[in-house]
């Protein structure tokens, strides 16, 4: 049940503070502090009163966000100060506001805001535009106007209505190693300390048989008193199925391992449910994995669920640090020879001549400069923007405006080297406007509580002490933590290629029938909101259904989940 609190604000406007789900709330004369989820102050457990007692005596908000860990929220009213929100540094735990006419409306949940009678609502075009290009809505933005999200390690201080970010957490990041070894050794330390920190209560853990879930599950297993319970789901579909790397690392550890199959009959009961019940639209297709994923550790008694989220953005391991590493070579180049590799292999001819249409191709890419580089099998910069939307619908939006948020991200960051850019970077995009979410509010719905161990604070500071060429020699994806885990993880696991909780939903819609018809259903609605081209819903569908299933399916995935939280949050929306 929701429990609003009122709070007073400067020049007399209030405040409402959502006080339902995990949280804590401390008023008195010094001032008043909400804390949703947990925190850590000088890594010792802390209550709101803990906190609000240290920020009182702290020198400033930067030294007491100094000493915090954790997964949070904190709403924070001082005498004759504006209200201040504090997210934790990663983003792990989802923080909304609305502002209107000078009152604020602050909780976990946005659709908690908009069941209040007081707050009225309205849709987003810009963040219609932004979701597809980015398959979800990144903070702050969010779907309804005068709506926003915290973003990763800032705090929003709120005076007379109008929100000022303030970033609190943006490391250094170091460029030289003075004992590897010793770096190594700390590594699987930190981890361990992080694991065993969060594994509290019913706990189990996610194991996709990846290196991150692993490692997880191995140090569940190392520091539980009892045989560690670990979960994966598997998938009847060939290149989607890893359950047997997840039992390769269940044996190695010893851990009471369960697998469940998930069947497409089982997926399209509750695809309307799952889309639905997000706060906004949101296109990751591996939702509806982690939720069965969850829901099946919960009906085997797990209250708390520790995920692998986050070892790839800490110690690059994705495919696309390496790639880019790759083009920033001729950005290294002096400029006019540059221009002069440009006008000699990239041009009409060279474009049309096998063995020379590569040259041309790294160039094309190679030019743009990071993080748009990032984007360009966006599908948005691949088929056009006008190939996309109706003309009326970007006549209302700005269509840079998603390079720009990138763009301010990736600038923040305190380090020049393209990976450790690329990291930053993630943290907010891939993590916390992405993957966390989806863990988050499926694990929600399931009715358990997720935790993020590798995201731990004390780990996201150590991976930075650690050079970006250490973490990502040539192409070697994740080199340092590879190291580190030598002895720990099978062999096997170590030298496995990367996968995860995907989703066969493109193959799926082509063998059922009731998926694909409602599929088809929904699309067709979905045409009525003008939101994008007809001409592309049939498109999609066209191609989905001869060459490009998984591609297109990826399309066709993020607009019928749009137009099922339409129908359930804005079922009169059209553009």
């Amino acid at each position: 049940m929701t429990q609003w609190q009122q709070i007073s604000q400067i020049g007399g406007k209030q405040g409402y503070i959502d006080l339902s789900g995990n949280t804590q709330m401390v008023d008195d004369e010094r001032g008043t502090l909400v804390l949703h989820g947990y925190s850590f102050i000088d890594d010792k457990p802390a209550d709101a009163e803990t906190l609000l007692g240290a920020l009182i005596v702290a020198d400033s908000l930067d030294s007491f966000y100094a000493r915090l860990s954790g997964q949070y929220w904190m709403a924070i009213q001082l005498s004759n100060q504006p209200l201040t929100l504090l997210g934790d540094h990663i983003g792990a735990t989802p923080c909304y506001y609305h502002v209107d006419d000078g009152k604020v409306f602050v909780s976990s949940s946005l659709k908690h805001i908009k069941a209040r009678e007081d707050v009225s609502v309205e849709i987003n075009k810009q963040a219609l535009y932004n979701y597809i290009y980015f398959h979800c809505i990144p903070a702050p933005t969010t779907i309804y106007l005068n709506s926003y999200k915290l973003e990763p390690g800032k705090a929003v201080h709120i005076e007379a209505g109008q929100p000022r970010a303030e970033l609190l957490y943006s490391p250094e990041f170091s460029t030289a190693l003075a004992d590897k070894p010793a770096a190594l050794k700390q590594c699987l330390d930190t981890i361990e300390h992080a694991v065993d920190s969060h594994a509290t209560g019913q706990v189990g853990a996610f194991l996709s048989g990846g290196l991150d879930s692993s490692t997880v599950a191995g140090m569940l297993a190392k520091n539980q008193p009892q045989q560690a319970r670990t979960f994966s789901i598997g998938f009847e579909v060939e290149g989607y199925d890893e359950t047997e790397y997840a039992l390769l690392t269940a044996k190695h550890f010893n851990t009471d391992h369960k697998v469940l199959y998930l069947k497409p009959e089982e997926a399209e009961k509750e695809f309307v449910k799952v889309a639905q019940y997000f706060d906004e639209p949101f296109g990751n297709s591996s939702a509806m994995a982690a939720y069965f994923c969850a829901t099946f550790a919960k009906n085997a008694g797990i209250e708390v669920l520790l995920a692998g989220d986050g070892g790839d953005e800490l110690f690059a391991g994705n495919e696309r640090y390496a790639k880019q590493k790759v083009f920033e070579h001729y950005n290294r180049l002096p400029s006019a020879l540059g221009d002069i590799s440009n006008i000699l292999f990239n041009n009409g001819l060279t474009r049309k001549i096998p063995g020379l249409q590569k040259v041309a191709s790294y160039l094309n890419q190679a030019r743009v400069p990071l993080p748009a580089r990032l984007q360009t099998h966006n599908f948005v910069n691949q088929l056009g923007v006008e190939n996309i939307f109706p003309a009326a619908f970007l006549a209302q939006v700005d269509t840079h405006v998603p390079e720009q948020q990138l763009k301010q991200r990736f600038d923040e960051c305190k380090s020049k080297h393209p990976v450790d850019g690329m990291l930053y970077l993630d943290w907010k995009f891939t993590l916390a406007d992405n993957d966390l979410v989806k863990v988050n509010k499926m694990c929600e719905l399931a009715g358990v509580e997720v935790r993020f161990p590798l995201l731990d604070k004390q780990l996201v500071d150590f991976s930075c002490t650690i050079p970006a060429d250490e973490k990502l020699p040539g192409g070697e994806l994740r080199d340092f933590y590879k190291k580190s885990c030598k002895g720990f993880l099978a062999d096997e696991t170590l030298s496995k290629s990367k996968h995860g909780f995907g989703l066969p939903f493109g193959v799926w819609m082509k063998e059922n029938a009731a998926l694909k018809e409602l599929t088809i259903t929904t699309l067709n609605q979905f045409k009525q909101r003008n939101i994008v081209n007809a001409s592309l819903i049939e498109q999609a569908m066209d191609a989905h259904n001869s060459v490009h299933t998984g591609y297109f399916g990826e399309l066709i995935w993020i607009m019928v989940v749009l137009e099922l939280w339409l129908q359930k949050e804005a079922a009169d929306f059209s553009a």
